[in-house]
């Protein structure tokens, strides 16, 4: 799990990287060249993308430096945690959803990739299998039980 998302993480610094000294350099210097830049839409633009990517490598370092951080033998191997693949079926309508518990910065809750801290997160972290749990969600309060889980072990093994 560590591997992987250093890798991810990684990889998303050289992209950010090179954009910041190769590509944008050459935008801003190309709009530059345009003229009066207090009215140049392309040169606000970049100057803008220049400080969102500055910003995000930022975020990105102190990501890879938490990971750094992490000692699998701290994770439980039985319990969610971080990088932990939960099941859940919604107790009022038998709708079931899977979550992944990845980092902050990289969860992306469309694809499922959930952080801890979220509200959903937080109620599933140390839970085990068969546990039931609540959220609270603008609707009101949503109560799961964790049908099948997968540690970052089980992914591990197999």
């Amino acid at each position: 799990m560590k591997k992987v998302l250093e890798e991810k993480l990684m990889n998303e610094i050289r992209k950010i990287e090179r954009e910041l000294t190769v590509d944008l350099p050459k935008e801003i210097h190309a709009a530059a060249s345009l003229g009066d830049l207090s009215e140049n839409a392309e040169y606000q633009a970049a100057l803008e993308r220049q400080s969102y990517l500055q910003n995000r490598l930022g975020s990105l370092k102190k990501q890879a430096a938490t990971i750094a951080l992490i000692s699998e033998q701290t994770i439980p191997k039985d319990k969610v945690a971080l990088g932990s693949t939960v099941y859940l079926r919604n107790l009022d309508t038998d709708e079931e959803k899977v979550f992944h518990i990845v980092l902050g910065d990289i969860a992306e809750p469309e694809r499922g990739e959930i952080s801890p801290s979220s509200p959903i997160g937080r109620a599933l972290l140390n839970k085990e299998l068969g546990e039931e749990i609540e959220v609270r969600t603008p609707s009101g309060i949503v109560e799961y039980e964790i049908t099948n889980l997968k540690t970052v072990f089980d992914k591990i093994d197999k």
